[in-house]
């Protein structure tokens, strides 16, 4: 399994809301590493990409041809996402696919909401 931030693994009960909860370092620093990795157009694109399919998972074959980026590009965007726990993938012979962690997105959006 990838290396991904503790906050963001499936295990981690996110109770923390930017309205009524203030932070603690650390938190602040792991929360930060996702959302950065949002702020990228490219790495957007790509959560957007892998989250929209119906069956939750999709083919680096398929992300690749969407951009204008060479394949290597493309790699270091996705393993950006894995760091930052928003993302999981699994080699499966050639390829690779790529699904959203269960939860991350919820968690991140909970810290956001009021």
């Amino acid at each position: 399994m990838s290396k991904q931030l503790e906050v963001l693994g499936p295990d981690t009960k996110c109770c923390h809301n930017v309205a009524t909860t203030s932070l603690e370092a650390g938190q602040a620093a792991e929360l930060a590493v996702a959302f950065k990795a949002l702020g990228d157009p490219v790495r957007l694109r790509l959560l957007s990409m892998i989250a929209s399919q119906r069956d939750g998972e999709i083919c680096v074959c398929e992300l690749t041809p969407a951009f204008d980026l060479s394949q290597p590009t493309i790699s270091h965007h996705l393993k950006l996402l894995r760091q930052a726990g928003l993302i999981d993938c699994e080699r499966r012979g050639t390829w690779v696919y790529y699904w959203v962690v269960p939860g991350a997105l919820d968690r991140l959006a909970g810290f956001l909401s009021f």
